[in-house]
C-alpha cells in the first residue's frame, strides 16, 4: 500500500534509549504508507558557542559527530530490516532549526520525533526541540512521548 500523503518521512533522533519508541512509530508509518525514510541527527553546536575553539572543543565535536553517525546508522539498519528505503544525515547547528530546514529542503511530508517530556525549569531554560518544531514546521509533526 502506498500513501499519497506520506511519501517522505523524517525521523529526528538524538540517539537516546528514550527515542526508540519514536523510531518504531516512524518505521511503522513508513511501512504502512510505502514512504522513503529519512533519518537526521543534529550536533547541537550552540552548546559550544561559549567554549574557545581548541583541541578539546574539536575532540568533543568529533565525539558528538561519531555518536550522531552511529545513531543514524542504527535507525537505518532498522529501516533496512523492515524493507524500507532510507537515507541519513548528521547535521550541525540548532536542532529545531536544522530539522525544519532539512524537512523543507527535502520535501518531507511528516516529521516523527520523540520527547523527553521536560517540565518546569528545565523546559523553561532549555526549551523543547519538539515544541519548537511543532510550532514552526510547515509539515505535520508526530511527537511520540517516551515510556
Amino acid at each position: 500500500m502506498t500513501s499519497e500523503l506520506y511519501k517522505k518521512i523524517l525521523i529526528a533522533t538524538d540517539g537516546s534509549e528514550k527515542n526508540k519508541k519514536a523510531i518504531s512509530y516512524g518505521i511503522e508509518f513508513a511501512k504502512l504508507s510505502g514512504a522513503k525514510l529519512y533519518v537526521v541527527y543534529v550536533v547541537d553546536t550552540a552548546a559550544f558557542a561559549s567554549i574557545p575553539m581548541d583541541a578539546g572543543w574539536e575532540m568533543m565535536y568529533e565525539l558528538l559527530e561519531t555518536e550522531g553517525k552511529d545513531a543514524a546508522k542504527a535507525v537505518e539498519e532498522l529501516a533496512t530490516k523492515a524493507g524500507l528505503d532510507s537515507e541519513s544525515a548528521v547535521l550541525e547547528g540548532h536542532p529545531s532549526h536544522e530539522i525544519i530546514e532539512f524537512a523543507k529542503n527535502n520535501e518531507i511530508d511528516l516529521i516523527v520525533m520523540g520527547t523527553l517530556g521536560k517540565t518546569g525549569i528545565d523546559r523553561f531554560l532549555l526549551g523543547s526541540v519538539a515544541e519548537k518544531i511543532t510550532r514552526n514546521s510547515e509539515v505535520p509533526v508526530l511527537v511520540v512521548r517516551s515510556d
